[in-house]
Formats: C-alpha cells, structure tokens, sequence
C-alpha cells in the first residue's frame, strides 16, 4: 500500500542578515555574500519614484532614460557591451523609488561595472531619445486606457486618496508633450544623489566588489536629502463609470490602512489571502467556481511608503457585476461574523509560508526582500518575525482584525464597464 507522506510546514526561516558599509559620503552599501552562485547582482535604490517629481512623468523618464546614451557611450554601445557579457540591467520605478538593477556573471562584474558606472553617473539625456520616448510612452498610455481594468486602477487609486494626492493622481498622455530635457535633468540632479541612496548587492560578493561599488557611489553628487509634503487624503466613496459596449465590468474595492510595519499588516495579509490571495480562496471558489462571475479574482495588501490599503480586483460579465458585487461584500462580512476553520486557517498558512519559501529561494529573491525591508527602516529579522507571526495567527484573531478594519463603510468602490 502507498502512502503519502507527510505535509512538512517549516515553522521558522532563517533570513541571512546583510553586511553593512558606509562610505564616506554617506551611501549605505548592503552586502549578502554567498559563494554558491557565480554571479552578482547590484542594485541601486533611489527615493526617486513618481510621487518625488514636481511635473508629471518627469520621474519615469528620467529612469528610463538612463540606459538610453552616456555621455560617451550611446546606447547601442552599451546594450552591446552588457549583450557580449551576458549581462542584465534592470530599471524599475513605483510611487515611492526608482531600481537600477544589475546583473553579471563573477569573472564579468568589472565589465558591467563599468558600464553601469556610465548609465547610473553619466547620462547623457539626449534630446532625440527623449522626444522618440515620450512619442512611444504617450501613444502607449493612450491605448492602455482604453481597457477597463487600467480605467478602474486609475480611478481607485484616485478614489482612495484623492486626484491632487501623489499616490492617487493621474495625468493625462498629453502631459508627454511637456516634458522637456532641463525638467529630467533637474529631477536628476536633485533625486539621483547621494544622500538619497543605497546600494544592495547578492551573490559572490567579495571585497573587489564592494570596493569598486563603493568608488562608484563615491562618484554620485552630494545634496540635501529631497522631501515632498503630502495633501490631505480625501477619499471617494464610490466611483462608477459607464462605458458603453463595453462588455467587461471591472471591479476594485478596497480601505486604507496603514503601511507594511504596523503590528496588524501582516494579520491583514492574512485575511487578504484568504479573501483572494491564492486560486482556492473564498473569492474564487464564489465568484468563480459557484457562479461563474468572473475568471479570477484577488486580493493583496499593497504598501506604500506612507501609506498601506487592501485591494480586492476582478472583472465581470457586464450583466453579472451588481451580483459580484453583492458576493465581495457578502464574503468581506463572512469574515466578520464566522470564525474561519483551523483548516482553512492552517491551508493558508502554509499556502503564505510556501510564497515566502519560493521568493526567497536564490541570492536574488533574498535581496528583494532586504530591499524592501530597508525601505521600512527594519533588518532582515523582520522577514522572521512575519513568519512567526503568521503560524501564531487563531481564527480568533482573524475574526477580531476583520471587524476592527473592515466594516462596510471603510470601503472605497470602483467598477468601470
């Protein structure tokens, strides 16, 4: 007779702790060795992102421009040279930070050093590329928009924290017209410094690494630390817009809370699984597999850097969306009135740790995690204390969170279609 073996949860995770140098002007450079892998990755976080920019798309462009020519390498040249290295390089931006990100084997990280010694330093923002790219970036958007589900995480966000908020604003294509070189090389000059950087590196890093890293930073103008003051979050009940023939509804649904070091987040992300975080959670199983609403459904805890909301996103036959909409909130106050069972509890328990298991599987997935974590201003313990926290959570205590925050009228309501 076969027999399954047992279903083995660890219940702690050892998150390695990272190496800390400062040079002198002040960059703080992260360091998580680990000689198994024969690569390194190095990144550099900016708090660059777009709620930092004073006109609109500024901050974007002036990230995506980076790669896009040196003032002595044009891009051809150096998409050329990390290609004949086997190199990577990454830029990504969110509201808050903008990630340059790079990759290489060992033997090769002088190289991609070098040249991303020229994209990170030495940007040339030349005035063809940025035309040709607002060109490519308006007419993207232009066609994005058009999409239900791209009006409604507009239109959330604004309903959230209000159109004048930098985390809830949109602006129109248009605005692609009016960016101009000197804007992005101001927003260079006054976010891309020194004192609003730091630099995490993973895999083989040894000393000719943090060294070379660290004259690179040296080499990164010094400034005041920039700061942005918020508005007011003004928050819009319910936003509802009709678009005719359209044949898909999308529905966001979501309440503020607080950001990723609050002692209930990590609870929240809890409920948020069991709302709609994996394929069997209570919203797929009614909004798909009882009434076949809708193809998928979720639900996440997003975090910003002053701000924290849960998110519940999905789109729906046209003539299905009021019923949808009856199944969320019916679900949201099951939470609120039924213990949740041990069971289900216990599945998506394990069903979280596996997620945190995987990301962090690899020198990589481990320094997205340290990124984030310092971006909270917390060590990489924290990632452990989350996972305690998790396996300690009751049904209980999911019952008591879900009443304290999720009452009806906390919720904001969008549905585009």
């Amino acid at each position: 007779m076969k027999q399954q073996p047992d279903i083995v949860t660890p219940r702690s995770v050892a998150m390695p702790r990272t190496t800390l140098h400062t040079t002198p002007n002040g960059v703080k450079i992260y360091v998580l060795d680990s000689d198994d892998f024969e690569v390194v990755r190095f990144t550099f976080v900016f708090h660059a992102g777009t709620a930092m920019q004073h006109k609109p798309f500024t901050a974007s462009a002036t990230a995506n421009m980076l790669s896009e020519g040196s003032t002595t390498m044009s891009a051809q040249q150096i998409a050329d040279e990390l290609d004949f290295y086997g190199s990577y390089f990454d830029v990504n931006i969110d509201r808050d930070y903008s990630y340059i990100s790079f990759v290489s084997l060992s033997k090769f990280f002088a190289q991609t050093a070098d040249v991303a010694e020229e994209i990170v330093l030495r940007p040339a923002f030349d005035e063809r590329e940025l035309k040709s790219y607002c060109q490519k970036r308006k007419q993207s958007l232009a066609i994005e928009r058009q999409k239900v589900d791209v009006q409604s995480r507009e239109l959330f966000a604004e309903a959230l924290f209000g159109k004048e908020h930098p985390y809830g604003i949109s602006v129109p294509c248009e605005c692609y017209d009016n960016v101009t070189r000197r804007d992005i090389v101001e927003l260079y000059a006054e976010l891309y410094t020194a004192s609003n950087c730091f630099v995490v590196c993973s895999g083989r890093v040894d000393d000719a690494v943090v060294e070379r890293i660290s004259k690179m930073t040296m080499l990164l103008h010094e400034g005041p630390k920039p700061s942005v003051d918020f508005p007011i979050v003004t928050s819009t009940p319910t936003i509802h817009r009709d678009i005719a023939g359209a044949l898909q509804s999308s529905i966001r649904i979501g309440c503020r809370l607080f950001a990723r070091t609050h002692p209930d987040f990590v609870g929240m992300q809890v409920i948020a699984a069991i709302l709609g975080g994996y394929f069997g959670s209570r919203l797929m199983q009614n909004l798909r597999e009882e009434h076949g609403y809708t193809y998928g459904v979720m639900a996440a805890m997003v975090n910003f850097d002053r701000e924290g909301y849960l998110a519940i996103a999905t789109q729906v036959a046209r003539e299905h969306r009021d019923d949808a909409l009856r199944e969320i909130y019916s679900e949201i106050e099951r939470l609120r009135t039924e213990l949740v069972t041990e069971e289900e509890l216990q599945m998506v328990k394990n069903m979280m740790i596996g997620e945190v298991l995987r990301i962090l599987d690899g020198p990589f997935g481990i320094a997205d995690v340290t990124i984030e974590n310092i971006m909270c201003e917390v060590d990489n313990s924290y990632t452990e204390k989350n996972i305690e926290t998790i396996f300690a959570i009751t049904p209980e205590e999911v019952q008591r969170l879900a009443r304290k925050y999720l009452s009806r009228e906390a919720f904001v309501e969008v549905v585009v279609g």
